[in-house]
């Protein structure tokens, strides 16, 4: 679900909020097949009747070409922003506010976001959202190299760029999702994801090194330089005449018109609420939880950085699965995926040693993709083009909404009950909600149509 990232997908657990084919789909972004008929046109080039323009897949190459120079970028950055505030005096409440200064622009906007990407290019909103993240990030760097950043001034540069990603996010995905057609789609998806997680796991790795050799502020340097080479990139999209959807009911009209969707149908906000709260509790675990238990039984943050490094492996072992294998019940194959995100959090509970919790990782981290592919997969088949930054915007919402909620109530909930049992409690709310969600007959039943 919006598992992926621009920056965090993920999909967070989520971005940020995005199966398989033939061979030749391997290499479809340069030599497409002629043969894959299209359905409705697509904002990616898909023409009702024919098979598609060159310019589909040379849009899905820019798109995930893009998503991979910025994804290395902001995945260092998040990390060289706390070590800002760190070495301008700031202690942990301080890096605390400035992470939620970004967030919280972002839940507010999206839904704006998302009707906004449905009434123009998408392209350009992309292009305009990475802009507002250059300019921000480049003067973030800028207080960083000169001086001493006030507090204030990180937090305000924090949320203009979280207010960019509210309005990049649904036109991201919206495009994304519109840009391939036919059968090999959700091949397609897999493919754009194993580009997103691999410059993530680059990115994050590079990071601390980076930040030690060359200081937190050339890292943010680095990446308002991605978002401009990105947005350079993006400015090339393609879309096709008359693909353009100027709204006439207003920007609220757009949004009840796009609520209307969502809850029509059961799939779609069954998982959404599930998620909003998977995605609170499985983040508290491993943003909270995980450094304590790997610091007080596990023997520090080299163990526990193995561990995460291990799940970036097992998402990409998840994506490769899914170029290869095409689950004729998306939802179902895609919500029994989601069990096994809650093995890294029953082994933190019994503090399994680190080769036990390395496993749960990984097969935590195919799963989540399992599970990200067939959800793009089913939004791409299901969901009308002129409404899939709406919706978009909402499975967003959905999945970050209660996650800044869920990791402020993790210190306390450890307090009162102890971390073992908090984090046992964690797991059970997981298995619970997936489970319920499996009851839904649409879940269990949408089926591939391609």
């Amino acid at each position: 679900m919006g598992r992926g990232r621009e920056g965090r997908g993920r999909p967070g657990t989520r971005w940020t909020p995005v199966s398989s084919g033939d061979d030749s789909a391997a290499v479809s972004i340069e030599s497409p097949d002629n043969d894959i008929t299209s359905e409705r046109p697509g904002e990616g080039g898909r023409l009702a009747g024919g098979g598609p323009e060159a310019w589909e897949w040379r849009n899905f190459a820019l798109l995930t070409a893009s998503t991979v120079v910025t994804t290395v970028g902001s995945s260092g950055a998040a990390i060289a922003s706390a070590f800002a505030v760190l070495e301008a005096g700031g202690d942990g409440t301080g890096v605390g506010i400035v992470a939620a200064a970004r967030t919280v622009p972002l839940v507010v906007f999206l839904l704006v976001g998302g009707a906004l990407a449905d009434r123009l290019p998408r392209h350009r909103v992309m292009v305009g959202a990475n802009v507002l993240n250059c300019l921000s990030q480049a003067a973030f760097a800028l207080l960083v190299l000169t001086g001493h950043p006030a507090l204030w001034q990180m937090a305000a540069l924090a949320a203009l760029g979280g207010t960019g990603q509210a309005f990049f996010q649904p036109a991201a995905q919206g495009m994304v999702l519109s840009s391939v057609s036919g059968p090999r789609a959700g091949r397609a998806f897999a493919l754009y994801r194993m580009g997103a997680n691999t410059s993530s796991i680059l990115g994050t790795a590079l990071c601390g090194a980076l930040v030690a050799a060359i200081g937190p502020g050339w890292v943010l340097a680095v990446d308002a330089a991605g978002f401009a080479v990105a947005a350079l990139m993006r400015a090339f999209l393609r879309v096709p005449p008359g693909t353009e959807r100027a709204g006439t009911s207003g920007m609220l009209g757009d949004l009840r018109d796009g609520w209307r969707e969502f809850v029509s149908r059961r799939w779609l906000w069954g998982i959404v609420v599930q998620f909003s709260v998977v995605n609170a509790v499985i983040t508290a675990a491993e943003a909270v939880y995980g450094p304590l238990v790997a610091k007080e039984h596990l023997g520090g943050a080299r163990p526990w950085g193995l561990a995460l490094a291990v799940f970036g492996v097992g998402t990409l072992a998840g994506g490769a699965l899914m170029t290869r294998w095409k689950p004729r019940r998306l939802l179902f194959a895609g919500t029994l995926a989601v069990f096994p995100l809650v093995l890294p959090t029953l082994a933190l509970a019994a503090l399994a040693p680190v080769p036990v919790l390395a496993a749960a990782m990984l097969v935590a981290g195919v799963g989540v993709e399992v599970f990200s592919v067939a959800w793009m997969t089913a939004l791409h088949q299901e969901i009308p083009e002129e409404k899939m930054s709406r919706i978009s915007a909402y499975d967003w919402f959905g999945s970050v909404a209660l996650t800044p909620v869920g990791t402020a109530l993790a210190g306390p909930a450890a307090d009162a009950f102890g971390m073992s049992a908090a984090l046992w409690g964690a797991a059970a709310l997981v298995v619970v909600l997936t489970s319920a969600v499996l009851v839904v007959p649409e879940v269990r039943r949408l089926a591939r149509t391609a």
